[in-house]
């Protein structure tokens, strides 16, 4: 799976789980609330019936007419009577301070219900009635739900992704086709470059040839048809092949790539400022070198201005390609690297020359960085530390 088919079905994971998740919490957090709701409902029936017996009983003690009277006990659930001055009489329990006009009330995780007794039984005007509230089913119905919710994602994650794959179908197939045409491209492209450049390099070799300037022509068009099929090539195989690293000489090299470019230099007159230190080595694998070291010249002499300057430092840490051409907007900086952004049109190109630069340099953990003000110019720095 291709990086963008990832970040697509990535991003529709997020929304499709988030949003579809969300709803599901809502509607498991109403559930639960209803549920805790008929839970203490039904603690409160079983109390209130309490209050019935805890009354029967008290009528039955003042209907003994006994000078001993007993007050009749629960196990399960605690009570007080008061007078009708809201003063105690008897009491099971130390119980909080309370409003006499309210029925239920929970209090310390304890349900309370106040009843009054009427007639006054035993000279009690109010009953009230005190248990622990039973959890036990509360948190049973909590860990169910926190299990149904963990298997709802689970199963959700298994439809998204199944879902996902379906909604990226067409992108994928687009792709691919892609990926073919261009597979194709550059096979075709291969036999008819290598050939040009072949007798262009013979010519020079061994013969004379009296209209230079077309054969110079020639040879930048040869040259750049070269340079999209390596980088088509390189896009085809999605920057994956076996990588050889090895110690470069990367001073050696940069002269020699900017030889091969001398051709376009010189067409556009360009002023060539080296200033390159000898016997600077690299850890990289050299394809991966070139690639990088023509992208950044070609784009620094593509966006030159015709008689401007191209400089071209190499130090201990750092490689340094800078030009004075057309410049890139601020706004466009931070998506330079993007494949196929051009943040200038008025040259040709694909836009993934610096998204193949960016990919090896991250491959290499290396730093790179961009300076560019329009009409001014564009300066390409990369920090390395083999």
């Amino acid at each position: 799976m291709y990086h963008s088919e990832k970040k697509s079905l990535g991003r529709f994971l997020i929304i499709y789980l988030s949003s579809t998740m969300t709803l599901f919490i809502i509607a498991m957090s109403i559930f639960y609330s209803s549920e805790r709701h008929n839970l203490l409902d039904s603690q409160k029936e079983s109390i209130k019936k309490e209050s019935i017996n805890m009354i029967h009983k008290l009528r039955e003690l003042h209907q003994e007419n006994s000078n001993i009277v007993i007050y009749p006990k629960n196990l399960s659930y605690q009570s007080a009577i008061f007078n009708v001055d809201k003063k105690e009489m008897f009491s099971t329990f130390n119980y909080p301070i309370f409003n006499f006009n309210r029925e239920f009330f929970i209090q310390n995780q304890k349900l309370f219900f106040l009843t009054k007794v009427e007639p006054y039984y035993i000279g009690s005007a109010y009953l009230l009635l005190q248990r622990d509230i039973n959890y036990d089913s509360i948190d049973s119905l909590k860990k169910k739900m926190l299990i149904f919710i963990v298997l709802v994602f689970v199963f959700l994650c298994f439809l998204g992704f199944f879902l996902g794959r379906l909604f990226i179908a067409p992108m994928k197939k687009s792709i691919s086709l892609l990926n073919s045409f261009i597979e194709d491209t550059t096979h075709e492209l291969n036999t008819p470059i290598s050939t040009i450049l072949a007798n262009i390099e013979l010519i020079e070799m061994f013969g004379y040839c009296e209209n230079r300037e077309e054969m110079n022509r020639i040879e930048i068009a040869s040259k750049s048809l070269s340079h999209i099929y390596n980088d088509l090539t390189y896009l085809k195989l999605n920057h994956k092949y076996n990588r050889v690293i090895i110690e470069v000489n990367i001073s050696i090299l940069l002269k020699e790539r900017v030889d091969y470019f001398s051709t376009k230099i010189e067409s556009k007159n360009l002023s060539l400022n080296l200033n390159i230190m000898d016997n600077i080595i690299w850890k990289i694998d050299i394809n991966d070198a070139i690639r990088v070291i023509d992208n950044l010249l070609s784009n620094a002499i593509k966006y030159n201005k015709n008689s401007g300057e191209l400089n071209i430092e190499l130090s201990k840490d750092k490689l340094i390609i800078s030009d004075d051409g057309v410049g890139i907007e601020t706004k466009d900086l931070k998506n330079i690297f993007k494949r196929f952004k051009r943040a200038n049109n008025s040259e040709g190109g694909f836009g993934i020359g610096l998204n193949i630069v960016y990919q090896i340099i991250k491959d290499y953990k290396l730093d790179i960085e961009i300076k560019s003000k329009i009409d001014i110019g564009t300066t390409v720095i990369i920090k390395y530390k083999f």
